[in-house]
């Protein structure tokens, strides 16, 4: 698994603004991951409730 650390901490640090974050890229750069499984792991870990969390394909 590639570390996305860079990308991880800017959603991280606008997490709190309340709008929509939309990551951009070329196919298969893992766009979905960072958000579905990265970033999801990340809001379980600091007491977000899994019932808070909206995945839309």
């Amino acid at each position: 698994m590639i570390k996305r650390d860079l990308y991880l901490q800017e959603l991280i640090n606008r997490k709190e603004n309340s709008s929509v974050k939309i990551i951009t890229g070329i196919r298969r750069s893992g766009k979905s991951f960072l958000l579905f499984e990265i970033y999801k792991e990340y809001l379980l870990k600091t007491a977000v409730s899994s019932d808070n969390n909206i995945l839309i394909d």
